[in-house]
C-alpha cells in the first residue's frame, strides 16, 4: 500500500527557512522521480521541484529556484524540500507525490499519480 507523509510545515517570517520531509512506503524511490508540489488559498495545485533518485536530477519552478533545494536519502526512502529565502507568496500546502510525466520545464508541469498524502502548511508570516 502506497503511503505518503509529509512534515516539516510551520509558520516561519519572510526570508526564514524551513525543511520539509516526505516519508514514502509501498515503493523505494528508485522507482519513480517525486514531485513536490503546493496549494495556496483559491489557487490550483503547482509543481515546486522533482527529485530523480535514479541519476541524481533536480528541476524547480521559476518561482522557487536558487531558493529551494530538493533531495532524497534512498536509506530513509525519504525526500525532501529545503526552502531558504521564503517569501509570503511561498505560503500554501505542501505535497509530495510520485510522478509519472515531465511535461514540461517552464513552466515546471508535472503529471502526478498515485495517492497524495495530507499535506504539511507552510506559512510565511510576519
Amino acid at each position: 500500500q502506497v503511503q505518503l507523509v509529509e512534515s516539516g510545515g510551520g509558520l516561519v517570517q519572510p526570508g526564514g527557512s524551513l525543511r520539509l520531509s516526505c516519508v514514502v512506503s509501498g515503493f523505494t524511490l528508485d522507482y519513480y522521480p517525486m514531485g513536490w508540489f503546493r496549494q495556496a488559498p483559491g489557487k490550483e495545485r503547482e509543481a515546486v521541484s522533482l527529485f530523480a533518485s535514479s541519476d541524481g536530477s533536480t528541476h524547480y519552478a521559476d518561482s522557487v529556484k536558487g531558493r529551494f533545494t530538493t533531495s532524497g536519502d534512498s536509506a530513509k526512502n525519504t525526500v525532501y524540500l529545503q526552502m531558504t529565502s521564503l517569501k509570503p507568496e511561498d505560503t500554501a500546502v505542501y505535497y509530495c507525490a510520485a510522478v509519472s510525466q515531465l511535461v514540461s520545464l517552464r513552466p515546471l508541469k508535472l503529471i502526478p499519480f498515485g495517492s497524495w498524502g495530507q499535506g504539511t502548511q507552510v506559512t510565511v508570516s510576519s
